[in-house]
């Protein structure tokens, strides 16, 4: 890629790359999983109605694989259970089908802001052209792709033992009375809906359940990726920010000879950022408060069924306990501790501005710094539902509240 002499970017340390290529680094994974559910957004260029119809019928085969495992749950409970423990037993699962439900709405709702922030991505790596500045976004994008990966091991690992492991080691049942065997449901059906204890009818169950099981998984993943991904890139762009003011005053060799272009590109870039974060931040509100109350009200469930079956359960049940207990406490560190990073480096930003050697600026230059400075003060969070600050302090508080519900729910059951 190169420049024209007139371009104030232009230097020899400007490298010609394939930014398609680091592109790819940066939105790939999330890319897989969300395509896999239907809430990638279409490119603006695309208009083929068949790609229009086959990601409404996505969309239409998740929702209703969703409302498949929720509804003949909830009637199983209504209609079937009687004891307080199973009816809590299921109460886990049918919260967490809530929160999947919730989720993919949003996903599918702010589709059009995914695809504004993925465009910004992709600007910013065509105009990131220095090595150094090249680094720091690869530095960011290497990491958030470790968190996609992790998360989608404790996921999608959850997954397999809950839908396959668990109904495998439980074995076969025979009906006292009939010769009738069958392998209980996950995640059982009423009877005024269909007879699940059929064999056949049994095994349908099982891989439809297995499958839309997956498909909650899937959307579970997306979210918490997605999220990791804009937070990351937004990490990135302001540490490169941060070398450019630490060099207003000097100068450096692809910035503008010009002080006064140097600080007007300081500025707009980091409104450019501003906007990217407001962007990130209208797009994960609503998932991550979703996240917050649900992950506070299933880590508290997953503990208790720990605690209460632990002596009685077999080796793939604790193991899919102990998993699903992981994966909510990790999904919830993430959304937290990208929260955190982004504060914490809007504050570093702050900082340096302050700290430049604004006192060298020629004349009533010195004056413009300020601009510079009230910006930089702006506080800049990540929040959930606007009511609660994506931090380490909030993870502290969903797990205190999770231990708490845990306490009153063993005394009350006990």
């Amino acid at each position: 890629m190169h420049e024209s002499p007139s371009d104030p970017w232009s230097s020899s340390i400007v490298v010609i790359h394939d930014h398609e290529r680091y592109v790819r680094l940066s939105i790939q994974q999330i890319r897989w999983i969300m395509k896999s559910i239907g809430a990638w957004p279409r490119p603006r260029e695309s208009s083929s109605p068949i790609n229009k119809y086959v990601n409404a019928l996505t969309n239409v085969i998740c929702m209703g694989l969703v409302i498949f495992l929720f509804v003949p749950c909830v009637l199983f409970v209504v209609l079937e259970v009687e004891d307080t423990y199973s009816t809590l037993k299921f109460t886990g699962p049918l919260s967490f089908f809530t929160m999947v439900f919730m989720k993919y709405s949003s996903l599918i709702l702010r589709r059009r802001d995914i695809r504004a922030c993925i465009d910004y991505i992709k600007r910013d790596w065509m105009n990131t052209r220095r090595h150094d500045d090249r680094a720091i976004m690869i530095k960011s994008a290497e990491f958030s792709r470790r968190l996609v990966m992790i998360c989608a091991f404790f996921t999608y690992g959850s997954a397999v033992f809950y839908h396959i492991a668990m109904p495998i080691s439980t074995g076969k049942i025979t009906e006292e009375g009939s010769n009738m065997t069958y392998r209980p449901l996950v995640y059982p059906v009423a009877r005024a809906i269909i007879d699940t204890h059929r064999a056949l009818i049994s095994e349908i169950f099982i891989c439809v359940q297995c499958v839309a099981g997956f498909v909650t998984q899937s959307i579970n993943a997306a979210a918490c990726s997605l999220t990791a991904v804009l937070a990351m890139h937004a990490y990135g762009r302001l540490e490169i920010l941060m070398q450019w003011i630490v060099h207003l005053v000097d100068g450096r060799d692809d910035l503008s000879s010009n002080l006064d272009e140097r600080l007007a590109t300081i500025v707009e870039e980091h409104v450019r950022i501003l906007r990217f974060i407001s962007l990130t931040e209208k797009i994960i509100h609503e998932i991550s408060l979703v996240e917050i109350i649900g992950c506070t009200l299933n880590i508290c469930f997953l503990g208790y069924y720990v605690i209460m079956e632990w002596h009685i359960a077999e080796f793939a049940n604790q193991v899919t306990y102990i998993l699903l207990l992981t994966s909510f406490t990790f999904n919830i560190f993430i959304f937290c501790y990208i929260g955190e990073l982004v504060a914490d480096q809007c504050k570093r930003l702050s900082e340096i501005s302050y700290m430049i050697d604004w006192h060298r600026l020629p004349g009533r230059k010195a004056l413009a710094v300020i601009l510079m400075i009230a910006m930089s003060n702006s506080s800049v969070k990540l929040t959930a539902g606007n009511i609660i600050d994506l931090s380490f302090s909030s993870f502290g508080d969903v797990i205190k509240t999770s231990v708490a519900y845990l306490n009153m729910l063993r005394t009350l059951t006990t």
